[in-house]
């Protein structure tokens, strides 16, 4: 990457592996600051597993892997603050209500308590602030989970489905904090395609743990799509 285009993320032969089943296999991908990488590929190809890992709950087992600049594993802690994840697991505590957990994650982030109202704001949830967690729809467990990955103001998004679930109406009112439009460097991983390449800079398909294809969405075949999805 270039000094007027540095790179956000930069992997280099990543490996991972769960016991004796290798999850990535020497992937390679580098990402610049405000772009956004689409990661294709079936269940079980190695998407959550590669966002885990640039979300810091991960450790590789082989290979480079920076944010920012800044090597993973040994300076996760100059990267977390930097870093917001949206997973299949909202990360909420059910018996909190929506506010609560927010106002805990404000302060693990040293982040200001009126932060926790413009985002409460933000997702449409002021209303349903204080029910608890549990209580609430997947829709709105979704909102208050794109509140707590925005809250501490990340320039990293890792988004895993994050439409899963919501209504058209739901994902309008998101699409400024996560969308494009935010800016922000994304990662998007998604079992829809089409969807993840009209908003990708690049692209990264899996196959088993390793790349099937790395670069821009106008030069992925689409046979190569099919073969990835089979």
């Amino acid at each position: 990457m270039s000094p007027d285009n540095p790179a956000a993320i930069e992997l280099h032969e990543l490996r991972r592996h769960f016991g004796e089943r290798t999850a990535l296999r020497r992937v390679s991908v580098d990402v610049p600051e405000g772009a956004t990488l689409a990661v294709l590929g079936r269940n079980g190809a190695g998407k959550s597993t590669l966002l885990r890992i640039l979300a810091t709950l991960l450790r590789p087992h082989a290979g480079i892997v920076r944010l920012f600049g800044e090597q993973l594993p040994r300076r996760a802690w100059a990267v977390r603050g930097r870093v917001g994840l949206l997973a299949h697991d909202p990360l909420l505590y059910r018996e909190l209500t929506a506010r609560e957990n927010l106002r805990y994650h404000a302060r693990l982030h040293r982040v200001a308590p009126e932060r926790v109202e413009q985002v409460l704001a933000a997702v449409g949830m002021q209303r349903r602030a204080d029910d608890p967690v549990r209580s609430l729809s997947q829709g709105m467990l979704q909102r208050v989970a794109v509140a707590r990955a925005i809250l501490h103001q990340p320039a990293l998004l890792l988004l895993d489905e994050p439409r899963a679930n919501l209504d058209p109406g739901a994902s309008t009112l998101i699409e400024p904090l996560i969308g494009r439009a935010s800016g922000l460097t994304r990662v998007i991983a998604s079992h829809d395609p089409e969807a993840a390449l009209a908003e990708a800079d690049l692209v990264l398909a899996l196959r088993d743990g390793a790349a099937a294809f790395v670069g821009r969405p106008d030069q992925l075949p689409r046979d190569l799509l099919a073969e990835v999805y089979a």
